[in-house]
């Protein structure tokens, strides 16, 4: 089938190389040249592992191709995928849908026969309703269907997850559209993926509703090791305590500095905006926002703590700063209030981080960026692992502690366990467990 994905950003790119991959004929369009210019050279804007090889298979293969004009594939495309940012409306939380509705309006203009328009962006649930609007508003005479297609992906592992879902939800009644979005999904029926067909607003509410879960959980354990630590219990053991229960289960139970990403913080404002518009209480949603906003700012108050609340001309290594390994995405990274209420207590700040320092750039231009960890830690009062790359997991202890000023560990992920760290010499703090 032929395939136009509007929007080359992480869920675009990823998606269009995937469906590329299942034998689709897809074109990825976008209005920045520069972006455009760069993928036809087999540059790719994002950090995900495999991405590179994916597209340069099926662009070899002619299955892909990269374009900013909109009009041509999408006059002959047969699905046309909305995949624009959706971020947080600077001011109200609400999610900015001003590129969605642009999408919708330059699609209309460029449907010749019968398509199917899906909405892959996050979006609050009516969305798809006033995207039809748009396209009948714009072009009375166009034959569509607008679906929603909300995406599950993970940065770092979305091509497996593109590949082996745990569901593929379809948000539309009308049959013809069902057939169509079922065609570009049959290549998924091998691995058995659950094809979930559903009205569209109900799709669009079960993306939301999905990472308010996921963040209502990371925000739970987080609770939990706050707990621990004033008790004396350890997080990890309770973690598996009750992860082991398969009506919970052990995924999102790991304690660390708060929940970051460009999915999770911006989706949490928009449910409880969509919420607020419709009169309906989330004060379960609301708490999770506030409680993970005032965790990440309370790091910073952590480490200090580890350096007897005193970081006046201290330095302080910090090891990571995407917000999760494998991936370069900095939006919302707890590093970002990390650093900044360091250097607000008047640390000097070093920093590594093997995927996202040039993103990191735009958002901390005023640390010192370093080549390997190793660097980043030499004289330093403090070591602060803040993300958890597989890199920061087998470091050479005792050759830190000969290079670092003083032999002090925070570790914001678990990565380590106390005893092995107290055993070398080190001052060990971690997340929500026993320091002994």
């Amino acid at each position: 089938m032929r395939i136009a994905m509007i929007g080359t950003g992480y869920v675009g790119l990823v998606s269009g190389a995937c469906f590329a991959d299942f034998g689709h004929q897809v074109t990825c369009v976008d209005k920045d040249a520069a972006k455009i210019a760069a993928l036809c050279r087999g540059e790719i804007p994002i950090f995900e592992p495999g991405l590179d090889a994916l597209v340069a298979t099926n662009v070899k293969a002619s299955r892909l191709d990269f374009t900013t004009d909109l009009a041509g594939p999408v006059a002959e495309a047969e699905a046309v995928f909305i995949a624009v940012g959706t971020p947080s409306r600077r001011g109200d939380g609400h999610a900015d849908l001003s590129y969605v509705y642009a999408a919708a309006r330059e699609i209309a203009a460029s449907i010749r026969d019968f398509t199917v328009v899906v909405t892959k962006s996050t979006v609050p649930v009516g969305t798809g309703d006033e995207v039809e609007r748009l396209i009948g508003e714009t072009n009375p005479s166009a034959d569509v269907v607008v679906a929603s297609n909300p995406e599950f992906l993970r940065e770092g592992a979305a091509i497996r997850d593109f590949k082996f879902p745990d569901r593929i939800v379809i948000g539309t009644s009308d049959e013809r559209g069902r057939k169509v979005l079922g065609d570009i999904y049959r290549p998924l029926s091998l691995n058995q993926a659950p094809l979930m067909f559903t009205e569209r607003r109900t799709a669009e509410l079960i993306k939301y509703a999905a990472n308010a879960f996921l963040a209502t959980k990371i925000t739970f354990i987080n609770e939990i090791a706050d707990l621990s630590e004033k008790v004396g219990a350890d997080i990890q053991e309770v973690a598996r305590g009750i992860g082991l229960d398969n009506r919970i289960g052990t995924k999102f139970l790991h304690a660390g500095p708060g929940y970051g990403g460009s999915c999770f913080p911006k989706d949490t404002r928009a449910l409880v905006k969509i919420a607020e518009d419709h009169d309906a209480q989330l004060r379960i949603v609301e708490s999770v926002v506030t409680v993970n906003d005032n965790r990440k700012r309370a790091m910073a108050r952590k480490v200090a703590h580890a350096l007897g609340d005193n970081l006046r001309n201290k330095t302080i290594a910090v090891l990571g700063l995407a917000f999760k390994p494998d991936t370069d995405d900095m939006r919302e990274a707890p590093s970002i209030p990390l650093i900044t209420g360091l250097r607000d207590m008047g640390a000097k700040v070093r920093a590594f981080d093997p995927a996202s320092m040039k993103e990191a750039r735009r958002e901390l231009p005023d640390i010192d960026y370093c080549d390997d960890a190793y660097s980043c830690a030499e004289g330093a009062d403090a070591l602060v692992i803040v993300t958890e790359w597989v890199q920061f997991r087998a470091l050479d202890l005792p050759r830190l502690k000969r290079i670092m000023k003083q032999p002090i560990v925070v570790d914001l992920r678990n990565v380590y366990r106390p005893a092995e760290l107290e055993e070398l010499g080190f001052a060990y703090t971690g997340i929500g467990r026993s320091q002994a």
